[in-house]
């Protein structure tokens, strides 16, 4: 009998992308989402599990022993145990590049939202402000530009080079921040290109601090009070990367301290959002804005992503050797 492979959260691309059948003989199972309960009958017989946010945990995974691989349908894998999948000899793939250009444009989209204080002029005309001015233009929060400010990255991968490169081609100052604890002396320029400092360094020289890393345990609460405090007043804070990176409390209080000139983030810690989330506290203010882990999602990038699973689960059935995830 062909293998089955089922898609356990499939409504997380949009019907309107179409998602190439892998080559190999295969049955075919998908479901719009899953409940952690329904993960393990969904997947009894299942040689592959395609999932995107599924949580597929150690307990989950024990009681599935015909699954041979897991295609995570994204880039992070924080949602699979991947200690147990190795225990349990499971193969993991990821989609790797598949939205640098959606997701640094995105990022660059939030950076200028926020030193050109877009919304609140938007606003300002919605509510008349402009149609009553006695001037020929509307005076309000100062605006800034992003010329000749330094953008300080956290993540080297290829999310944060391409940011990087939008950021140079406005005449910003690039920077990378090096892990935590990592010396002066040992640090190499990122790409042979742009400078990689201490991770402190950056935190306070920064005028726009953008995150590029994955959540893992050497991230989880990265950028908490401590770390906010040490940013320079007034500097912008941008992250695209993973909710749990930033501590959503410390971040609101920055906020509203006016400590930080603004933020914006595409992620949140419990997705989707409860209703005393800290970052939907944050909306009240003019100097943060949310958007629902969208950065990814252009069209162009879920039609690649798409393409890449496919072609993942033929290199895993063709006997291919897969990228190692860690």
């Amino acid at each position: 009998m062909p293998p089955l492979i089922v898609f356990l959260d499939r409504d997380t691309l949009p019907a309107r992308i179409a998602l190439p059948a892998p080559c190999h003989p295969h049955r075919w199972q998908e479901y719009p989402s899953t409940l952690a309960g329904e993960i393990v009958d969904r997947l009894q017989g299942a040689t592959v599990a395609i999932v995107n946010k599924v949580r597929l945990d150690a307990a989950t995974l024990a009681q599935l022993p015909t699954l041979r691989l897991i295609a995570i349908a994204a880039t992070g894998s924080d949602n699979v145990d991947l200690a147990a999948c190795r225990r349990l000899d499971i193969s993991v793939c990821n989609i790797q590049r598949y939205a640098e250009h959606a997701v640094a444009e995105h990022t660059l989209m939030l950076m200028l939202a926020l030193s050109r204080r877009l919304l609140a002029y938007h606003q300002a005309v919605q509510a008349g402000d402009w149609q009553r001015s006695p001037h020929f233009c509307l005076f309000g929060p100062a605006l800034h530009d992003l010329a000749g400010k330094r953008l300080g990255l956290i993540g080297s991968g290829s999310l944060g080079q391409a940011v990087a490169r939008l950021g140079e081609a406005l005449g910003m100052q690039v920077v990378f921040a090096a892990r935590r604890g990592e010396t002066a002396p040992s640090l190499d320029a990122v790409a042979g290109r742009w400078p990689r400092r201490p991770f402190d360094e950056v935190l306070s020289s920064s005028d726009v601090l953008s995150l590029h890393c994955p959540l893992n345990a050497q991230t989880r609460g990265l950028i908490g009070a401590s770390e906010l405090a040490a940013m320079p007043t007034g500097a912008l804070l941008i992250n695209t990367a993973r909710g749990g990176i930033v501590d959503d409390q410390a971040l609101l209080q920055a906020l509203q301290q006016q400590h930080l000139g603004g933020a914006a983030s595409d992620v949140a810690s419990q997705e989707p959002p409860q209703a005393d989330d800290p970052l939907l506290a944050a909306l009240s203010g003019e100097n943060f804005i949310l958007t629902p882990h969208v950065a990814w999602a252009s069209d162009e990038a879920m039609q690649t992503l798409a393409s890449q699973l496919s072609a993942n689960i033929d290199a895993f059935f063709a006997g291919e050797r897969l990228r190692r995830l860690d």
